[in-house]
């Protein structure tokens, strides 16, 4: 009998040790019915109330899966998914939430989480999940990871949003698969762009960019095809096209919500074929490249409205690395600012400048629509009006930027959560009985009789209270 207990606490151990779930959510009911359930199923368990303590708890490592709830006391769950899916265990993250809204679940998606549940349907749903979620990451660990070196170049920073799209950098340069860079002007789509063909087999092959917003209404087809002579008006010679040019190496197609419908119409076939007609040749050309493109703006709300074809999206995005804006990875200003200061001082023979902390303090603050670009142009207007400065401060700031930082911080300042601002009870409760004793002495006449029927309140109670604040009245019977 001892012998079958013991085997039983080891298998129960065992499983144990490969299901470790952290619960993150502040309702203390609910916990506590995902402990139970979990726990019937020899899951270790854990729970905590706020993001903070969850944070610590999973940075402690170990946990294979957390719940996690999105509206809690200190923030908004979704908000915090990158840091809890970047702790040391690298847990798959699985959002619950009282209010499911599609937006969210997008969100969610898009943060790293492995799914997203709605409360009232928990119970029911999350083993199947968990079950799921667990079978995922058994199987992905017993993959040999090779450690890819990767050659970053100019892409800077250390964030974990930043950290994501360089890990699916990694993944895209193992093979040839047609990748697609989204993302808000200025976040370095480019960058991500040569970092790809940088990293990839074709290294040492042509990298060809295609700028589809500047490409010429009247000569697009011959620009990407190229053209034989004689085949229009002032074609004097052959010309090799872009497409022709990156044989064997990268087509970075810039922008490429830009193409016109009956261009876009010819490149799908180029992608399925690798084959391609020079204008006016009579027989076509194979060229061998490795497709990157990049857009800013949203391809899929594009389809719905018949300004980009389905199915060429559906060939140019076989993988998706979407960049975040500068304003969701803050972290990163700093090293960015260091960079582009040591660049413009090598490029001028200037001294190494310091960086005061006010200054990237004001550059934080500030939420860069024009992204990592306008950073630069920032950063570079700052070194040229201030090149002899050997540190630079927040008032080297353009005036307007300063203007603007100042602003925000009164704003900030005046919206301040009322809980801060608020005195402490005591206080309150002491400073409140006295103006209401006050109040009613005068309305009462000084009468101690008077002041208990319009109070309600006992003579001896009064008494206390008088005593203890410092007033006096006139007893009657």
């Amino acid at each position: 009998m001892t012998e079958k207990t013991d085997k039983t606490k080891k298998a129960r151990n065992s499983r144990s040790a490969i299901a470790r779930v952290l619960i993150i959510d502040d309702d203390l009911t609910l916990c506590s019915m995902l402990i139970a359930q979990l726990e019937r199923k020899n899951y270790t368990t854990a729970s905590a109330n706020t993001l903070e303590q969850g944070l610590e708890l999973a940075k402690q490592g170990g946990w294979d899966v957390i719940l996690l709830d999105v509206q809690m006391p200190d923030g908004n769950g979704l908000e915090f998914l990158p840091q809890f899916t970047t702790t040391p265990s690298y847990p798959e993250v699985i959002i619950i939430t009282g209010h499911g809204a599609a937006d969210g679940a997008e969100k969610a998606i898009i943060g790293g989480a492995w799914s997203y549940i709605e409360k009232p349907h928990v119970i029911r749903d999350l083993p199947l999940h968990l079950a799921r979620a667990l079978q995922f990451r058994r199987e992905k660990q017993k993959l040999k990871v090779v450690p890819v070196a990767l050659k970053r170049g100019a892409i800077i920073g250390n964030s974990a949003k930043l950290s994501r799209c360089l890990d699916h950098l990694a993944t895209a340069t193992a093979s040839d698969i047609n990748v697609l860079i989204s993302g808000e002007t200025g976040t370095g789509k480019e960058l991500f762009a040569h970092a790809l063909h940088e990293n990839s087999n074709r290294a040492d092959q042509p990298f060809v960019v295609v700028d589809c917003a500047s490409l010429p209404d009247t000569l697009i087809e011959s620009t990407l095809f190229g053209h034989v002579k004689g085949a229009f008006t002032g074609a004097d010679k052959a010309r090799k096209g872009l497409i022709q040019q990156a044989d064997k190496g990268t087509l970075f197609l810039d922008e490429v919500g830009e193409l016109p419908p009956a261009i876009q119409k010819n490149f799908l076939r180029v992608l399925q074929e690798r084959k391609f007609r020079p204008v006016g040749a009579g027989r076509e050309l194979h060229s061998d490249f490795r497709l990157v493109a990049a857009t800013n703006r949203n391809l899929n709300e594009m389809v719905t409205a018949g300004e980009f074809r389905s199915d060429l999206l559906f060939r140019i995005q076989a993988l998706t690395i979407t960049l975040p804006p500068l304003r969701e990875r803050r972290e990163d200003i700093r090293d960015l600012v260091i960079c582009f200061l040591d660049r413009l001082c090598r490029r001028y023979n200037q001294e190494t400048k310091g960086i005061a902390p006010d200054l990237i303090e004001a550059l934080m603050s500030y939420d860069w629509p024009g992204n990592i670009r306008e950073l630069y142009q920032t950063v570079e207007h700052i070194f040229a009006e201030n090149s002899e400065a050997p540190t630079l401060y927040s008032i080297h700031l353009p005036q307007e930027f300063r203007i603007r930082f100042a602003r925000a911080n009164v704003q900030q300042s005046n919206t301040e959560t009322p809980a801060k601002q608020l005195p402490l009870w005591k206080e309150y409760k002491y400073q409140m009985e006295k103006d209401y004793l006050k109040n009613l002495l005068l309305h009462s006449d000084n009468s101690i009789k008077e002041a208990c029927r319009l109070s309600g309140i006992s003579r001896a109670r009064i008494y206390q209270l008088l005593d203890k604040h410092g007033f006096s009245g006139r007893s009657q019977t």
